[in-house]
């Protein structure tokens, strides 16, 4: 028998010999070793999980100061000065549950371990105990020396393997991969929805003010007012274009099954094909149910899936 060292075949050196997809199609299914979950799931997945990188720090601090901007200009600007005490009850209520929501959500997608490979785990004893036959190869990252399972990407910012990694978001400081995928698009959709929510607030306000005095409109100056008003209008109809698109983008990615990185490097398709209504509840929990708009409430995928380890 091979010495496990033959065994483990660097990625880049692999595909320097013609690429990962190429190695991949003279091998037989058999060959391959399914392997659980929960062998390759960090210990950190559930531990409190944070990334410190400056510049995605800074983003997530924006992120949050634009939202609680919009949350002044609402309850300063528009709202409290109304004289419809209705409608500021209800609008105000409405933007700020989803305001919270999408806090709540922006706060699980960067605190969670996103679904990252345990790290160092590329050791001669650990290769010995998957029991690999000769001929049998797998892969390892020479960057975070773990064993790499199908579908995983190192990234350079968490520098970790993660599990179907769709992309590296700055503005949640964290990866976007198979344990966080939910909150990442329900952040989008609720920073979508409350950009929405604030433009059609800020319309309804220039209109009641132009037939109004613009001194009873609000508390503020008439020119701070329409200065407030403008930044507003502008944050929010460049958030709602920005998140909405990558809102349909993850949906797409899901139902395709088939995340960004796959897509942008057109790698070839070597997982099973399911339904695209199999794709959302393995991201967002098994069964349907309001659960799966929450941030508080944790997919639960079924099953634990099989990786492959070998290739």
């Amino acid at each position: 028998m091979k010495s496990p060292v033959h065994r483990c075949r660097d990625v880049e050196h692999s595909r320097g010999q013609g690429g990962v997809g190429a190695g991949t199609n003279c091998l037989q299914a058999e060959q391959r070793i399914p392997i659980s979950k929960d062998v390759i799931t960090s210990s950190s997945a559930s531990a409190m999980w944070f990334i410190r990188d400056a510049c995605g720090i800074m983003c997530a601090v924006i992120t949050w100061l634009l939202v609680f901007y919009a949350e002044f200009v609402v309850l300063f600007v528009m709202l409290l000065p109304s004289k419809n005490l209705t409608y500021s009850i209800v609008n105000g209520t409405l933007f700020n549950f989803l305001a919270f929501l999408a806090l709540a959500s922006h706060l699980r997608a960067m605190c969670t371990d996103p679904g990252a490979v345990p790290k160092g785990n590329a050791t001669k004893e650990y290769i010995e105990s998957l029991q690999l036959k000769p001929g049998q190869v797998v892969y390892k990252c020479p960057k975070c020396c773990s064993i790499k399972p199908d579908r995983a990407h190192h990234c350079s910012v968490c520098k970790r393997c993660i599990r179907k990694m769709d992309h590296h978001c700055p503005w949640v400081n964290n990866c976007v991969g198979e344990n966080n995928q939910k909150y990442f698009v329900l952040f989008t959709m609720y920073i979508a929805l409350i950009s929405l929510h604030s433009l059609v607030m800020v319309i309804f306000h220039f209109l009641n003010c132009f037939e109004d005095d613009w001194t009873k409109c609000s508390s503020f100056s008439p020119p701070a007012t329409v200065i407030l008003l403008i930044l507003l209008c502008f944050e929010g109809l460049l958030f709602l274009i920005f998140t909405s698109v990558m809102f349909g983008t993850q949906v797409h990615s899901i139902c395709t099954d088939e995340t960004g990185i796959e897509q942008l490097k057109k790698e070839e398709r070597r997982w099973a094909k399911k339904t695209k209504w199999m794709n959302m509840r393995a991201v967002f929990g098994h069964p349907f149910s309001l659960l799966w708009f929450s941030p508080f409430s944790t997919p639960d995928h079924g099953k634990a899936e099989t990786y492959q380890y070998v290739v």
